[in-house]
Order: C-alpha cells, then sequence, then structure tokens
C-alpha cells in the first residue's frame, strides 16, 4: 500500500468542454436551461460570453478525479462541491485534489477545478476510509 503524506497530489485531469459535451450532458440530466446550448440567449440575454459550463458537471469531474484514484477497498464516506465561478465552452479546466489530513483509515481530500488562469471554478471536499 502506498503512503499517504498530507499535501500529496492526486493525477490531475484537464477538460476542454465543448457544445457537444454540454448538449449530451444537459440532455442526460434534463437541464434544460439555455445557458447551457443558445449561445445567443447566454450572451445577450443573460450577459455570458460564451455557453456556461455545468456546475454539477464539474462535480462530476471532481467525482471522477476521486474514484480514478481511490483503491478497490476504499469506501467514499462524504463528498461535496460548491461552484465558485463561471466556467466557459473553450476554457481549459484541470481537475485537482490533495490530501488534507489522514487520521487512521480515514483520508481526507481537498478537491478544485481551476480554469486556465489558475481560478478556481470549483472547489470541493472528500472523505474516504481506506482499510
Amino acid at each position: 500500500m502506498p503512503t499517504l503524506d498530507i499535501g500529496q497530489a492526486l493525477p490531475s485531469r484537464q477538460y476542454t468542454p465543448g457544445t457537444v459535451q454540454l448538449f449530451l450532458y444537459n440532455a442526460a440530466i434534463w437541464n434544460a436551461h439555455r445557458i447551457h446550448y443558445d449561445l445567443l440567449y447566454a450572451q445577450h440575454q443573460e450577459g455570458h460570453p460564451a455557453l456556461l459550463v455545468d456546475g454539477p458537471l464539474q462535480g462530476d469531474w471532481l467525482t471522477q478525479l476521486l474514484y480514478d484514484w481511490m483503491e478497490d477497498s476504499d469506501e467514499l464516506l462524504a463528498f461535496e462541491y460548491s461552484n465558485r465561478r463561471a466556467a466557459y465552452v473553450g476554457d481549459v479546466l484541470t481537475a485537482h485534489g490533495e490530501i488534507q489530513a489522514v487520521e487512521g483509515e480515514r483520508i481526507t481530500l481537498a478537491l478544485q477545478i481551476v480554469n486556465q488562469q489558475g481560478q478556481a471554478t470549483t472547489v470541493g471536499r472528500a472523505t474516504l476510509r481506506r482499510p
């Protein structure tokens, strides 16, 4: 079993969401908000420079980052995330995580997605049990 150290980074994942991905994701979750698929509406009615990347999609990416790192015997005990800044089609978004605490079998992780300017768009936290 690998050593777990506070500050140890999880392998990062990079995403560059496009219009097709947004359309398919929003169709799958039954989200009809036009800011995710209607560029003219997003720009002229809501004042955004481009189509917005869903907050729940970014939460799913954090979950994916976490599950890719977890071992088969790990148990996810808690997961939360919060969207902090808009992310747009064409942004390069990178999911990161690091170990915050190790207390016996419990591991606490800080998670985040940052854009190409290094600004956090989504932050999260997870706790898991590693027997």
